[in-house]
């Protein structure tokens, strides 16, 4: 069950500024037409069952075919996720992948609801997840954001082979009522972006779980930055031999630190119970 949590001006100051500097379109979204196979019902905290990848992805050791797709912005290879309020991902024991882990809430009049399916990326297979114009806790649908997970088969270098990416065109809203956000979205236990395969391997984008940070015009702007692409609000990870290749952009120590930097705003991330 969901609680509204109290809120405070000042934890959403930052937050309001940001979403007021820039609003913009990334464009980084592709073949959404693609990923439309099927559709998760309007709802708050949902999940499907297994659903094929159409191809085998070795992530950490462990060769998936399957997996779940969870309304709040992530999928996982273990089990469905319903938890509301992101979590750390580098203490997590959850094999996640999370282009944008806060509670997303679809139930809402105005907002879309998430697809989910398989198409082909430059000639190879891919299964992709659509977060476009979705709302937020509680059934609200202003502002909406618009983000996408893709995954690519890349057998063609090794067998399990996959990248993945995350791509984003619209960031307004950052946290639900139900993790301290206010009725705009802002503020509370921001949303995180990142990966984790539930042991030791684990990374977090900087401004994660930090207020505004990556709203646009936030100073981490998801649709503004890049990674290993040339594509604003692109970012891609590759898998070799099951684990998740240093970014090109970033020398390695640097993003161990950036997991570091992500590490500080884990204070302020809390599970509350929802009360709907």
């Amino acid at each position: 069950m969901k609680t509204l949590l109290p809120r405070t001006l000042a934890a959403c100051a930052f937050a309001v500024a940001a979403v007021a500097a820039v609003p913009a379109h990334a464009g980084a979204i592709r073949l959404a037409s693609e990923f439309t196979d099927f559709t998760l019902a309007a709802n708050d905290d949902g999940s499907t069952g297994l659903v094929n990848l159409g191809f085998t992805a070795n992530f950490y050791g462990l060769n998936r075919t399957q997996l779940y797709v969870n309304n709040n912005g992530n999928v996982t290879f273990d089990s469905p996720l319903s938890t509301f309020t992101p979590f750390n991902l580098s203490n997590t024991n959850r094999q996640i992948i999370a282009p944008f882990f806060a509670d997303v809430d679809t139930r809402g009049n105005g907002s879309s609801l998430v697809q989910y399916g398989t198409g082909m990326v430059d000639g190879h297979n891919a299964f992709g997840v659509n977060w476009i114009n979705v709302g937020f806790f509680a059934n609200r649908t202003v502002p909406l954001n618009s983000f996408q997970l893709i995954m690519i088969d890349r057998s063609d270098t090794g067998a399990g082979n996959f990248d993945f990416e995350f791509n984003f065109d619209q960031i307004l809203w950052e946290t639900g009522e139900a993790s301290g956000g206010n009725a705009n979205g802002l503020g509370g236990s921001s949303a995180r972006v990142g990966w984790s395969n539930g042991a030791s391997n684990t990374f977090e984008l900087t401004g994660s779980a930090i207020n505004g940070a990556l709203l646009d015009g936030g100073p981490n702007a998801l649709i503004a930055n890049s990674l290993n692409s040339n594509v604003d609000g692109r970012y891609v990870f590759s898998v070799r031999n099951g684990s998740v290749q240093p970014p090109n952009d970033v020398p390695e120590p640097a993003s161990l630190a950036l997991v570091g930097m992500a590490l500080l705003g884990a204070a302020a991330a809390r599970r509350t119970r929802k009360q709907r």
